[in-house]
């Protein structure tokens, strides 16, 4: 593994499931109408625990994971407040304060990579 890869390999990481978490909150206020739909959510510390023992799987170092495959054991049922008579258990309110707490979250993770970024830059010009 070279320098870039340790250096960036968790952030990449987290990145990728941070994302797939923020695309799950979207698909569940997408679907706050649909009757039976149930809400649900990643566990972000098993998902990423997955990511890195699969990693060390792959049979050749090239090989790449498909989307959503390191997410596969995480993604858990939500469990509501209060159910819909027609079975959704999607809460609005919730899943809208959910999608700002992880936007925040993937933001954090795109400055601590930022600056990453920046510090081996500033090693490389020799600033």
């Amino acid at each position: 593994m070279n320098l870039i890869d340790s250096a960036f390999s968790a952030n990449e990481k987290a990145l990728s499931v941070r994302s797939q978490r923020m695309e799950l909150m979207s698909r569940n206020i997408a679907n706050a109408d649909t009757p039976n739909f149930k809400a649900r959510d990643i566990d972000f510390k098993q998902a990423l625990k997955d990511t890195q023992s699969n990693s060390l799987q792959t049979t050749h170092g090239g090989h790449i994971q498909s989307v959503g495959e390191e997410t596969r054991n995480a993604t858990k049922f939500r469990v509501p407040f209060n159910v819909a008579i027609d079975g959704n258990t999607v809460e609005l309110p919730v899943e809208q304060a959910k999608f700002g707490q992880y936007a925040a979250e993937y933001q954090t993770t795109l400055s601590i990579l930022e600056n990453r970024i920046s510090n081996i830059r500033k090693a490389l010009r020799g600033d």
